[in-house]
């Protein structure tokens, strides 16, 4: 009898192994067909008029953040856009290597290209020039690499998209694509008078012409998305402004609230092209702290029905970002936010964006509508006020 338990027993447990085998070979099956597929002739991306508008994204974090720029990278990934992730000097090699590698894992950048980790990192903290340094050299970066980009976007791993990207570039199609959206005038209450001495722009430094003297902004959000054209001159400088200002900066405690708003609100070739919004969705206590509260499943209602782009900030693997991947960017595991370019049957073993078709088409989701509404409404005041910088 004894025998015959331990047979039926051995039976059992032949053919459960053998269950395991079989479903494990499917995966790597799956797995190994994702990789080769990944190397087929890819879709040719194609832009500048007639195309939606393209972004390059330049993600920075610091120490331990590799797992969150990962995950945010993709969140906001598509074979049109230009990606350059930083982790800062706080960081170390093995943290970037390790970043790198989780890069090079995703089937559909390895085809595309279009993501580079910064190698030798500069520092992260808030406080000084240093950020505004970075994030030149970052958009130096991302220009000389791949130039046709429409705007530059700046994320910290701290923020997550309340939008897909193909709601992204379906928006921002109606809109000039020399547009800046740069939060110069909101008031932040007592901040405005901690974070920045008031500057003293003498246009005679910079400009050949007599004009009048200007003064720097002095309420500012951090986060912008600016044109490829002002970065070209925030870069390239054909006049002195830019580099003079970066100057005056070096002494400000928080330069990245002064730098790109008080550059274009004192050029006469940009200052038109402002949209005072950030297209970020924040909470802040009463009265507001230097950073703005973490959100989280509390928030998301609200956050969802604010009609902006980005949201920030995060605690680390916050559930709500999970409800926003589930709801919002149909997004699950290490995968990329599927988009109108993917076309492999979706399940639980096999990653819609494994295979893809035309990058250049789009397909809106549900959140399109309220964003594009959010956006005509910015743009609209924009246009109306042509004197914001004053």
């Amino acid at each position: 009898m004894k025998a015959d338990k331990k047979w039926v027993f051995t039976l059992f447990f032949t053919a459960f192994i053998s269950i395991i085998i079989f479903i494990t070979s499917i995966y790597n099956f799956s797995s190994s067909y994702t990789l080769t597929n990944s190397h087929k002739p890819i879709s040719t991306v194609h832009r500048g008029t007639g195309y939606p508008p393209a972004f390059a994204y330049y993600i920075s974090g610091s120490r331990g953040d590799g797992d969150r720029i990962f995950r945010l990278l993709l969140a906001v990934y598509h074979p049109r856009n230009r990606y350059l992730l930083h982790i800062g000097t706080e960081g170390s090699d093995d943290e970037r290597m390790s970043l790198s590698l989780l890069v090079k894992s995703v089937p559909a950048i390895r085809a595309f290209g279009n993501v580079d980790v910064i190698g030798k990192p500069d520092a992260t903290t808030y406080m000084g020039a240093s950020n505004i340094a970075a994030v030149l050299r970052a958009a130096a970066v991302l220009l000389k690499v791949d130039g046709d980009w429409d705007w530059f976007v700046t994320l910290s791993a701290l923020d997550y998209p309340l939008v897909t990207q193909d709601d992204m570039s379906h928006a921002f199609s109606s809109i000039s694509r020399d547009a800046n959206f740069i939060d110069h005038t909101s008031d932040l209450g007592w901040k405005e008078g901690q974070r920045i001495t008031p500057i003293v722009v003498d246009p005679g430094i910079y400009l050949a012409r007599r004009a009048q003297i200007f003064r720097a902004t002095e309420k500012r959000s951090p986060w912008v998305i600016l044109s490829r054209s002002f970065l070209e001159y925030c870069i390239f400088a054909w006049d002195n402004l830019p580099r003079t200002l970066l100057m005056y900066v070096n002494n400000v405690i928080l330069a990245e609230e002064v730098y790109f708003h008080t550059v274009i609100c004192n050029s006469p070739d940009f200052k038109n092209t402002t949209v005072n919004a950030d297209l970020r969705y924040m909470v802040w206590d009463d009265p507001p702290k230097m950073e703005p509260l973490f959100l989280n499943k509390s928030n998301y209602d609200e956050m969802v029905e604010s009609g902006a782009a980005f949201a920030r900030q995060f605690a680390k693997n916050d559930p709500v970002l999970d409800m926003v991947d589930s709801k919002i960017l149909k997004r699950s595991g290490n995968r990329v936010a599927p988009g109108a370019w993917c076309t492999a049957r979706r399940s639980w073993f096999v990653d819609p964006c494994s295979q893809w078709d035309d990058v250049n088409v789009v397909r809106p989701g549900n959140q399109v509508k309220k964003f594009e509404e959010s956006l005509k409404s910015v743009v609209d005041d924009s246009r109306v006020d042509l004197n914001q910088c004053s």
